[in-house]
Formats: C-alpha cells, sequence, structure tokens
C-alpha cells in the first residue's frame, strides 16, 4: 500500500504535465476572441461560448484538411495492420529459406532515420508525379518495421499445437492464419493500428514535403499555415479551436482502445 502510495505521487504530477497543456487549450477554444486577446492565462473558461469549435467547420479549409487526416490515417492503418499481420505470421510460424536473415534485415529498418528517406522518396513521387495526391500521403508510412516486431513477437508466444491441431483437420494455411492466428492475435494487431493511427494523425514533416497545394494538407500542416497567418494570430480562440479538433479523435481513440492496447504490448514485450 506504501508504495503504491509512492508511485502514486509521483505519477500524478507527471499526468498533470500532459493534462494541463491540454485543459488550457480546451479552455481558450471555449472563451470569446475578445477576451482571450485580454488574458490567455487562464483554467476556466470566462462567458462560454461554441461559437469557436462550430466555426472551424464554417470558414476556410478546415474540414478539408480534417478529411483528408481522416482518409490518410484510416487507409493507411488498414494497410498497416494487413500487411504486418501477413509479414509477421510468415516470419513466426512459416518456416523458409532465408527467414533467419530476412526478420534482422527488417528489424534493421528502425536504425535508419526517417528524414534519411525524404529525399529519395520526394525523387519517387516526384517521377510518379504523384506529389499532392493521398498515394503519396498514404504510401510511405506502409512499411513500418516496428509493427513487423511487435505482431511477430506476439505470434511466437501462441502455442504450435493450435495450429497444428487445425490442419490436422484438414484446414489450410491460410484458414488457420485467418480463423485462429488472426483472432488471437487481436491485442497486438489493436495496439499497431492504435500505434499508426496516431503517428500518421500526427504526422508533420512528410505532408509538408509531398503537398503543396492546400487542398491537399492535412490538419497538422493546414494547422501550422495558419500559425502564420497575421489574421488568425488574433483569433487564438480559434486556433485552440482547430487544435480541440485535431486531437478530439485521437483522445476517443485511446479510451476506447486503452486496454487492448496496454495488454499487447505488454505481451508483446514479455514473448522469449
Amino acid at each position: 500500500m506504501k508504495r503504491f502510495k509512492k508511485r502514486l505521487l509521483i505519477v500524478i504530477p507527471v499526468a498533470l504535465l500532459w493534462v494541463v497543456p491540454l485543459v488550457w487549450m480546451l479552455v481558450l477554444s471555449l472563451t470569446p476572441n475578445e477576451l482571450v486577446q485580454q488574458n490567455t492565462i487562464r483554467l476556466i473558461p470566462a462567458q462560454p461560448t461554441l461559437k469557436n469549435l462550430v466555426g472551424v467547420f464554417m470558414t476556410g479549409l478546415t474540414l478539408r484538411w480534417f478529411m483528408n487526416s481522416v482518409v490518410v490515417t484510416v487507409t493507411t492503418t488498414v494497410l498497416v495492420v494487413t500487411t504486418q499481420a501477413m509479414a509477421a505470421y510468415a516470419i513466426a510460424r512459416i518456416p523458409f529459406r532465408g527467414r533467419v536473415l530476412v526478420y534482422p534485415l527488417i528489424l534493421a529498418g528502425l536504425m535508419v532515420p526517417r528524414e534519411a528517406m525524404f529525399i529519395p522518396l520526394f525523387l519517387m513521387f516526384s517521377n510518379w508525379n504523384a506529389h499532392n495526391t493521398y498515394a503519396a500521403l498514404i504510401l510511405p508510412r506502409v512499411a513500418i518495421p516496428l509493427g513487423v516486431f511487435l505482431v511477430t513477437q506476439f505470434m511466437l508466444a501462441i502455442p504450435r499445437e493450435v495450429e497444428e491441431a487445425t490442419q490436422i483437420d484438414g484446414a489450410t494455411r491460410w484458414t488457420a492464419f485467418w480463423k485462429i492466428i488472426l483472432p488471437m492475435s487481436l491485442p497486438a494487431l489493436t495496439a499497431l493500428a492504435v500505434f499508426t493511427f496516431i503517428q500518421a494523425w500526427n504526422d508533420y514533416l512528410w505532408p509538408l514535403v509531398s503537398a503543396t497545394r492546400k487542398e491537399m494538407f492535412t490538419i497538422t500542416t493546414g494547422l501550422a499555415s495558419l500559425q502564420g497567418n497575421f489574421a488568425q494570430a488574433t483569433e487564438l480562440g480559434s486556433l485552440m479551436a482547430r487544435g480541440v479538433i485535431a486531437a478530439l479523435p485521437l483522445l476517443i481513440l485511446f479510451f476506447i482502445f486503452q486496454k487492448n492496447l496496454i495488454r499487447g504490448i505488454s505481451m508483446s514485450s514479455g514473448t522469449k
């Protein structure tokens, strides 16, 4: 009990460091712009109003940016989970020549800084005339070595007897993967999906490089472009409202899948 209280005393201040900025942003978004210009240091909204939040979707291209982020993030997440699950199954469950070499090569991708690949990626999509398209925003994020590692470690913990029993009953390897291994790997796949969704939604550097037309901005690059606008700088309430709308999907996603996320990470990291 004493250890729990000591840990709680450490966790609470750390949690406040993360929560206070979010609360501050929410309060400013609920405060009229005129009052925000007078005082921005407040944790309780003065004369609360929903005008700023409603105005997010009524002016400018914010709605288009939000929908761009939804399309890019959802498509990226689906592709990543699908490809990483199949790759992890092949490495963890199928004996093939060169497996000992393939897996370390995939993990070696974790050591390559993402920014180091920007120039070849930019040139490649330029040759395809694919910049300012959804394909250019989605495809570079599909190959994630961390996803292969996470799901592979989880699948290695599944007893082989389970899969062998289905094969004795006449099931093909695809059937075993689809109906046995995949459902049992749901915690790891959920964790991978949440990680991918968060990274794709918050991605700023690659959309900044690839999307040069305002119509193809994601919510991150779109909000960043508004910060350099003097008119928007005088409407901090509206700017904070855009930030709240941008962060809302991530908060909802985490609260819904936090149990699966924690379980998937703990089981994958505990695999020997």
